[in-house]
């Protein structure tokens, strides 16, 4: 699926392009549909089928929560109808294996565990038809009588694999009507090519060198090569999901939508509170909109408060994976958080920057041992090598810094703004030179990535699986 999706994005997605621009305005909308619905059967032919059945469904409902204006019971009714059908997907095709496996451990029993594939895509997608059916329920947006345009909503393939989540609300006015230009379609190509290669280049080399080091048994592991593993995991995770991002924020743009940003430096934060506000801020800004203010948010008590916050991360680490690592993972980041908003964070934010991005790193780095970890003694055995309580020795570490150092320089450099910023430079003293640079690093990175879809012998997706 992983080579499929990026063969179609880059090898056809000129095909795309031509056709979508030669067709009548009004015919838009119908050729990203269809595209959208081929580069999804492309890596899930059966899961298509539940895709739309989920945009019919909330289409429906969306209708019906019109139609019942002014009949408050029934408009609840159809609100609930509409969560229930897609929590309820979610929950069989997400987690049904892991209640069973939990059932089966905690009271003895020997329930077969469901042998259901995860469609790829379905947590994001979900969450996007769910925000429309809310929004209409709260009569923020009317609903879209356009099945076609609801439709390419809900499967529009620049961002139908990874995000970002992209609510209804911020589309709306596109799908009825849009204006392409030269402009926006060049920064659409220069931000698909950016993102292309923060995924091919930086995140798999990163991964590489996580899957090398991950592959060593944790007991015999230097505090050294544990580090500089999670280092890579962490370079890893962040290049693939911005640049998936960055790809689909890109095609967006060249289609003539506006999808929002989801990564602002996270690497740079100064607390746990700042990174959760640059680090894929659409799923923040959607719990935070559909879970957290409906529970009270924080204009309640603080032991509300302190529930509504436990519920949310809990809720956020389980919907990136049925199993308990990830619960465990969340659960350790709303604590963090609660601990920074009532304990200690009038006090972090007096500290000296490098202190208080110290601090934010290590923490992030703990934490993506929980994610990284499904097994929880594999986990454990990996943090203790953290902390130096294992007996292995530094030469494997240093080859692997020596064989990695440049990568790791340019994931560092790349989890900066210093390049952008560099450029904006430029671009103000000397512009034609800007243009000129832009179009010969676009050229290079594009074929440089052509190279690498066609060579790609380690190329994994890590949110393909959310």
């Amino acid at each position: 699926m992983v080579f499929s999706s990026l063969s179609f994005l880059t090898l056809f997605l000129p095909l795309t392009l031509i056709a979508y621009f030669i067709a009548p305005r009004q015919a838009r909308n119908a050729v990203l549909f269809a595209v959208s619905l081929v580069f999804y059967a492309w890596g899930e032919p059966v899961y298509v089928v539940l895709m739309l059945f989920s945009a019919l469904s909330d289409w429906a409902h969306g209708l019906l929560l019109e139609k019942w204006d002014e009949r408050p019971r029934l408009r609840c009714a159809a609100l609930i109808s509409s969560v229930s059908i897609n929590l309820g997907l979610l929950g069989f095709f997400k987690y049904a294996g892991l209640v069973v496996r939990t059932l089966n451990a905690a009271l003895g029993m020997s329930l077969s565990v469901p042998a259901v594939a995860l469609p790829i895509g379905i947590s994001f997608y979900t969450f996007q038809t769910m925000s429309y059916t809310i929004d209409v329920y709260r009569r923020k947006c009317p609903a879209q009588r356009d099945l076609l345009a609801f439709g390419c909503y809900v499967a529009m393939f620049p961002q139908l694999i990874a995000g970002p989540i992209v609510r209804y609300v911020t589309v709306a006015d596109e799908l009825r009507s849009r204006r392409e230009s030269y402009g926006s379609f060049f920064q659409g190509v220069c931000r698909f090519v950016i993102g292309l290669a923060k995924k091919l280049v930086l995140a798999n080399g990163a991964g590489a060198l996580w899957e090398t080091v991950s592959a060593q048994d944790a007991s015999q592991l230097s505090a050294l090569s544990a580090w500089l593993g999670m280092l890579a995991f962490a370079f890893q995770i962040y290049f693939d999901f911005s640049g998936y991002s960055d790809m689909a924020i890109g095609l967006g743009r060249m289609f003539g939508f506006t999808f929002p940003e989801n990564f602002r430096y996270p690497y740079l934060s100064r607390s746990v509170s700042e990174f959760w506000r640059r680090w894929h801020i659409a799923l923040g800004d959607w719990f935070r909109e559909y879970l957290y203010i409906p529970l009270g948010g924080n204009r309640v008590s603080v032991p509300r408060n302190l529930f509504n916050l436990a519920v949310v991360w809990l809720a956020t680490g389980l919907w990136h994976g049925a199993s308990w690592n990830f619960l465990l993972w969340g659960g350790y980041f709303g604590l963090l958080l609660i601990l920074e908003k009532f304990v200690f964070g009038k006090a972090l934010q007096r500290l000296p920057a490098f202190f208080s991005w110290l601090y934010t790193a290590l923490a992030v780095l703990l934490g993506w041992v929980l994610f990284a970890f499904e097994d929880a003694g594999m986990g454990l055995a990996y943090l203790r090598a953290m902390l130096g309580r294992t007996g292995g020795t530094d030469a494997f570490a240093l080859r692997q810094l020596l064989d990695s150092a440049g990568l790791l320089l340019l994931c560092a450099v790349g989890s900066t703004p210093l390049c952008a910023g560099a450029l904006r430079r430029l671009q103000a003293a000397r512009p034609r030179l800007h243009a000129v640079l832009t179009v010969a690093l676009l050229a290079a990175g594009f074929v440089l990535c052509l190279i690498y879809v066609v060579d790609a012998g380690y190329n994994p997706f890590l949110y393909f699986r959310f």
